[in-house]
This record gives C-alpha cells, sequence and structure tokens, in this order.
C-alpha cells in the first residue's frame, strides 16, 4: 500500500552523528513537519509488508518506538490494524503527528523517552521500531566495539520492550544492521524471547528481526550475545555500503 505522500527531500543533516541521539536536533528538524511529507527510514510499508503483517492480528496492541514522522503508523491503521501507540522523545513531531492525524482518534501519539516507557507491563502486543536504535548507536565510533553507554542504551530500551510486551508479544525490529552487529544486542537471555531474522528490499537489503516473547535463544544466538564483552574481530578487508540512504551515517558507520 502506498503512502498517500510521496517521500520528503533530503532532511537538514547534522555536523556531527552524536547529534542524531539529541532531542535538541529532533526538535529542529521536526519544526513545521505537520505540513511536510512523512520520511521514511529502511523503506516504506510497502517494502517489508509481506514480513510483517503475518506477524500481527487485527486486536494487538502495537507500540511503535522511536516514530517521527514516519507514515508507518498510519498505514498499519489502513491495513486493518487500528490499536496504534506511537511514541516519540521530540515534542515537536508528537503534536505535529497529532495534528496531521487528528481525523484519525484511534491513532495515539505521545511524547516519551523509549528508554524509560511509561506504559504498565504486559500493555502491548507488538512493539516495532524502525531505525530508532540505529539512531541512538549513530555516535558510535567503532561499530565493532560498542562503547559501554552504546551497550547501556540499547539494553535500557530492550528491557523497556520485554517489560511492556505481554506473554507471546512480538518485538520486529527494521535495521540497517546486519546479524554480525545487532544480533549480539537482541540475543540476551534476560530479555525473554526467542529471535529470527529476514531481510528484505531491493539492491541494498534492509534487516527484520522478529522476537517472540516466551520463546528461546540458541546456543548459537546466545554465544553471539556473549560477544557484547567480547567483540568479535573486524573482517581483514573494508566493507562498503551503496548510499542507500539520504543519512550521512548510515553510511559512514557499518550498524
Amino acid at each position: 500500500m502506498a503512502s498517500p505522500w510521496a517521500l520528503a527531500p533530503g532532511p537538514e543533516l547534522p555536523e556531527q552523528n552524536f547529534e542524531y541521539c539529541e532531542v535538541q536536533y529532533w526538535d529542529q528538524r521536526y519544526r513545521g513537519a505537520a505540513d511536510s511529507a512523512p520520511y521514511e527510514w529502511f523503506g516504506d510499508f510497502s517494502s517489508f509488508r509481506s514480513l510483517l503483517e503475518p506477524e500481527l492480528r487485527p486486536e494487538d496492541r502495537i507500540l511503535v518506538l522511536g516514530c517521527g514522522n514516519s507514515a508507518l503508523s498510519y498505514e498499519l491503521f489502513l491495513g486493518g490494524f487500528p490499536d496504534v501507540t506511537s511514541v516519540d522523545y521530540s515534542s515537536v513531531v508528537v503534536a505535529a503527528m497529532q495534528a496531521r492525524y487528528a481525523h484519525i482518534p484511534r491513532l495515539r501519539w505521545e511524547t516519551m523517552d523509549v528508554r524509560m516507557l511509561a506504559f504498565p507491563s504486559g500493555s502491548f502486543d507488538v512493539v516495532l521500531e524502525k531505525g530508532t536504535l540505529d539512531a541512538l548507536l549513530a555516535g558510535e565510533q567503532d561499530p565493532w566495539t560498542i562503547s559501554s553507554e552504546g551497550i547501556h542504551i540499547v539494553d535500557q530500551v530492550l528491557s523497556e520492550v520485554s517489560r511492556v510486551l505481554v506473554p507471546g508479544g512480538r518485538f520486529i525490529s527494521m535495521t540497517s544492521a546486519a546479524p554480525h552487529f545487532r544480533t549480539r544486542h537482541y540475543a540476551q537471555a534476560r530479555y525473554g524471547w526467542s529471535l529470527r531474522h529476514a531481510t528484505y528490499g531491493s539492491g541494498f537489503h534492509y534487516h527484520f528481526y522478529l522476537m517472540h516473547k516466551g520463546g528461546e535463544l540458541s546456543v548459537a544466538q546466545l554465544a553471539l550475545g556473549a560477544q557484547i564483552l567480547s567483540p568479535p574481530s573486524p573482517p581483514t578487508s573494508p566493507c562498503f555500503f551503496q548510499d542507500s540512504d539520504h543519512e550521512d551515517f548510515l553510511n559512514a558507520i557499518q550498524l
């Protein structure tokens, strides 16, 4: 299903990648977002719909993390999944999305930090994130050796995701991060979920991670999870990404 808007022109990019982690950057970027076209990180709904929809039920309570001005929440509503709550820590973009979709009161928009979700435990059947973790890790200098601060930030988010999911709930992450970078974060037994991986997109492939709360990680996945404290060595030859997105940090680092 195509979005009712075309993709926006490339946004004004930060001078330094670490600014992607700062709410001030996003507030500035999203001023006027109510009147601007959505910006889609890592593909629009149509590009991953075939992977996502089989994991959803019409009655699911869905939480979208770091929604930005993406049309994903709206596309889910149009696709027959009406119970969608979207959060972002930029109050500017939340206000813009509330205004844009004021005619659809079932879509809820709240200002919230994904590291400290203000929802009771077991509030959602599905949690989605598309590019939020990538933005939070954008300031990392070495994708093979994530800083202790970066590890802690991701753990805060994933711990909150696990907490707000019901037993049997699903966490779905769409990202540019290949398994050798991202699996080690997701493959932690304390989150209480299983893990599957797929790719989507033509030409440049993005990554689709599916976690089922109540499932179990494999021995191999747990071994990868242990690498958080002992990261693997980088490849001997450089790996180059094609220019797959307007955002510079997606190509400057190999998350």
